[in-house]
């Protein structure tokens, strides 16, 4: 079964912002919104969920943490304990405090290699994807707005117009 789809073009950022917010006001549901940077504030406009990317970051982080100490404790106090500037290698307690900066630096590589990993699964991003955005402009200097349509298009179209948009395509799309 094939549905409809508006596409809605703007090429500010601020005209954009208010249409969805007046979008939104008439009680329409936007599927999508491309855009050629980040637009602050537009996930809050449109109704989205917070993320949880702070969360994994935290435990990607602690991860990290864990790693380092169980790595400089079977290196240094276990597997090969030297007398390094006259410091006992009897315990890794004793020894924390010139670990401090490996273990800093393990927490935030396990957290920054982690999360671009976590990135680009959750987004699915793998190398040889095709591009889903919907015209090459939304890359560069314009704004897409995607609205499912039903049975609502002449309404649908000339609030988008209202609202500012230089352009307006309808799509047929198959779902299959």
């Amino acid at each position: 079964m094939a549905s409809k789809t508006i596409h809605a073009y703007y090429n500010d950022d601020d005209v954009l912002m208010h249409a969805v917010g007046k979008v939104k006001a008439a009680k329409h549901h936007i599927e999508e919104v491309y855009c050629p940077f980040p637009v602050h504030g537009l996930d809050k406009a449109m109704g989205l969920a917070p993320t949880r990317i702070a969360i994994t970051s935290f435990l990607y982080g602690c991860v990290g943490l864990v790693v380092s100490i169980v790595m400089m404790n079977y290196m240094m106090i276990e597997d090969w304990p030297q007398d390094i500037g006259g410091k006992p290698s009897f315990s890794y307690i004793e020894n924390m405090p010139a670990f401090v900066p490996i273990m800093f630096e393990l927490t935030v590589f396990f957290a920054a290699h982690l999360m671009v990993i976590t990135f680009y699964l959750r987004s699915r991003l793998w190398p040889f994807k095709k591009a889903e955005n919907p015209d090459v402009r939304s890359t560069d200097d314009h704004f897409i707005m995607e609205i499912e349509i039903h049975e609502n298009e002449i309404d649908l179209k000339n609030l988008l117009w209202d609202t500012g948009a230089v352009e307006i395509n309808i799509l047929e799309k198959d779902s299959h």
